[in-house]
């Protein structure tokens, strides 16, 4: 439905995935949070008994450490802020704060809702709960401090999943699509929309193994983009589609 909408009527500017590279990725991983920071890149992997948050050398793809949550936890979304490395859970109403240097946990807060998609502006923390609606919380207390709807042409926009804050937007994964959405902070408005479809197209997937993990690659315009279970990782660039396409 968003497809067919966004490329007959949306004013937004339509964008689509130019691949530079592929990478591998591990399948085991159910991406709920993905993120780089200082040459690492940090991943959040979901389901009950299986969840963990893992560090990973970009330059190599190798595993430093990785930190495991217990059932009946459910991993999903995690951002980097200072020293701080904060990961969500989906049903559980818990954030995690953790040292992300070890992955050790450091303490747990609580939070009204579910938890889905995390990312940091470098002011604040921007959180999805699968809604149309993201909060904005302190990234010390993890207390909320606002909220944005999220609207394209006027109409809201639901499913907001995985997230990244990067060069003064947030980008966000909508569920069970291949739809990337590029967000005013300020105004909620989306600016542009990405279609990502079409990038395992040659690899056997279940239905939930979705297109569901971002991140800016820093000091490019370049992101990593993956999914869940998904065998590869991407790194792309977001470009105009041609007119009609």
């Amino acid at each position: 439905m968003l497809a067919g909408y966004v490329m007959r009527h949306s004013t937004a500017e339509q964008l689509h995935v130019q691949v530079l590279a592929t990478l591998p990725h591990d399948a085991t991983m159910y991406t709920e949070g993905l993120e780089i920071r200082d040459g690492v890149l940090y991943e959040g992997s979901g389901l009950v008994g299986q969840s963990r948050v893992r560090a990973t050398a970009l330059s190599s793809i190798a595993t430093l450490r990785e930190a495991t949550l217990p059932a009946p936890l459910f991993g999903e979304g995690l951002t980097v802020a200072g020293d701080r490395l904060w990961q969500l859970t989906w049903t559980s109403g818990m954030a995690i704060e953790r040292d992300p240097a070890t992955l050790a946990q450091r303490r747990r807060v609580t939070y009204q809702g579910e938890g889905w998609g995390l990312c940091n502006d470098g002011h604040r923390l921007v959180m999805s709960d699968g809604s149309d609606r993201l909060t904005f919380r302190d990234p010390v207390t993890f207390a909320p401090s606002g909220q944005l709807e999220v609207r394209l042409d006027g109409d809201p926009m639901r499913g907001l999943n995985e997230l990244d804050c990067a060069s003064g937007v947030i980008w966000a994964n909508v569920f069970q699509t291949d739809r990337i959405l590029r967000i005013n902070p300020g105004t909620g408005v989306v600016t542009g929309v990405v279609d990502a479809s079409g990038l395992l197209s040659a690899q056997p997937q279940s239905p939930g193994d979705v297109l569901n993990g971002i991140a800016a690659i820093p000091g490019t315009d370049e992101f990593l983009v993956t999914g869940k279970h998904w065998p590869l990782l991407f790194r792309v660039r977001f470009v105009p589609s041609a007119p009609g396409g």
